[in-house]
């Protein structure tokens, strides 16, 4: 008698990890469901409940499709690890990408201690992305669906990670997944409302900072707005309420558009300057992971510089430990520090690494030899 694959699902209670359950089932896959209790938001709580609705729609998916659901509340360690990041890049001047540090470092480090738990051999996710194998190395690859292809956030994800990993959505457009469950006769899950961007942020990252850092006020304060030769044109309300490429809010008028080009939060001070002022055909980028550092090398490399960016031809020109120098073969814009930069070779990811501050460019000067010949 052969083994019946076991896979932990991660369970939202929205369409899409529904309709993970639902495919697994039908591929003869023993599904168990996990819901993750992170942060408490108060439109997700039917009034006189004490659990959000999420976890009960979840539970009530499962009872449905007869599997087995379990809910883990990690709340504070959320707190302790991915807010307290969100916060803590705010207030270096950076602009922060909580999805990719959540997913290593939290959704994938419980949803692999659960499978282990429960004996499943795989975990699987609502992700529009797929999994590629090339002379036994996995790599993250781009979903089918272009405009909901979630590959940029999982550039973090290791070996171990994938090679226990199921995308079942990557394959097959929104469209199709939403017809899929209508189907099965789950109308509400297939006309529900899709999930803000960033979880825990319900309306402004600037209200979120406050109610996270009640005295970011008193610490930061006023600052002043400069232009390039450092000469004060305004004021503005603290550094960290402002990101790089940021037009709107500013509440100056210089008499001509007017654009955040750098922050500097050591002196609390955020140059203005034209459209064309954020453009560079340089960055540096760190803590950069590939599973096969050639391909960094190759002609054919492409990176997004942020969510929702086109990918930009580019080559990596010098490295000084973990640190690699990035040549764009055209100028980008708004480069901005904090955020992942994700290389690409076709539609497959092939490392990623965090956006550095423009000052570490000075670091590679030609007299030093960090070429990578």
């Amino acid at each position: 008698m052969t083994h019946r694959k076991k896979v932990l699902v991660g369970m939202s209670g929205g369409v899409d990890s529904s309709a993970v359950c639902m495919m697994l089932q039908e591929q003869g896959y023993e599904v168990v469901g996990l819901t993750m209790r992170m942060w408490d938001i108060v439109s997700h709580f039917k009034e006189g409940s004490d659990e959000p609705s999420f976890i009960t729609e979840a539970r009530e998916l499962a009872r449905k499709l007869n599997i087995k659901h379990i809910t883990l509340d990690i709340r504070k360690e959320f707190k302790e690890s991915v807010v307290k990041y969100f916060v803590d890049e705010y207030m270096a001047g950076h602009t922060p990408n909580p999805c990719v540090m959540c997913n290593l470092f939290f959704k994938w480090k419980y949803l692999q201690e659960k499978a282990d738990e429960y004996g499943c051999d795989f975990v699987a996710t609502g992700h529009y992305a797929r999994i590629v194998e090339r002379d036994g190395i996995m790599f993250v690859a781009k979903g089918v669906d272009s405009k909901k292809d979630q590959s940029y956030f999982l550039w973090r994800l290791g070996q171990k990670e994938l090679k226990r990993t199921l995308f079942p959505l990557g394959t097959l457009e929104k469209s199709d997944i939403k017809e899929y469950v209508l189907k099965k006769g789950f109308k509400e899950k297939a006309e529900k409302k899709e999930s803000m961007e960033v979880c825990f942020v319900e309306k402004d990252y600037r209200t979120f900072l406050k109610e996270q850092l009640p005295e970011i006020d008193s610490i930061v304060g006023e600052g002043k707005f400069v232009d390039n030769m450092g000469k004060k044109l305004g004021m503005h309300k603290g550094f960290p309420y402002y990101t790089i490429g940021q037009r709107k809010g500013l509440e100056i008028a210089l008499g001509e558009p007017a654009y955040v080009v750098r922050i500097n939060p050591s002196r609390n001070t955020i140059r203005l300057g034209k459209k064309e002022e954020l453009l560079s055909k340089k960055m540096v980028v760190q803590d950069v992971v590939s599973p096969l550092s050639e391909d960094l090398q190759s002609e054919k490399l492409e990176v997004r510089i942020r969510y929702r960016s086109a990918p930009l031809k580019c080559r990596v020109t010098a490295r000084i430990e973990d640190k690699i120098l990035v040549d764009f073969f055209e100028e980008a814009s708004a480069i901005t520090p904090g955020q992942s930069a994700v290389f690409y070779i076709d539609d497959v990811v092939v490392g990623g690494g965090i956006i550095c501050e423009p000052k570490q460019i000075r670091k590679f000067k030609p007299e030093n030899d960090n070429s990578l010949e």
